[in-house]
């Protein structure tokens, strides 16, 4: 049976910007997701949280 992933995006914040799309299983990691990456309206590294 294969599992299910969910699409979602991830937004920077500081900026509020939308840049990331990616998926992941929200019945392993129900919890929100964030990661550091890079934020070309920023122009440097942020924090990256998945949007609501």
């Amino acid at each position: 049976m294969a599992e299910k992933r969910t699409d979602i995006t991830l937004r920077c914040t500081e900026c509020k910007n939308e840049n990331y799309i990616t998926t992941k299983n929200k019945r392993l990691h129900p919890d929100r997701f964030s990661t550091k990456k890079y934020c070309p309206v920023c122009k440097k590294k942020t924090v990256h949280e998945e949007k609501k």
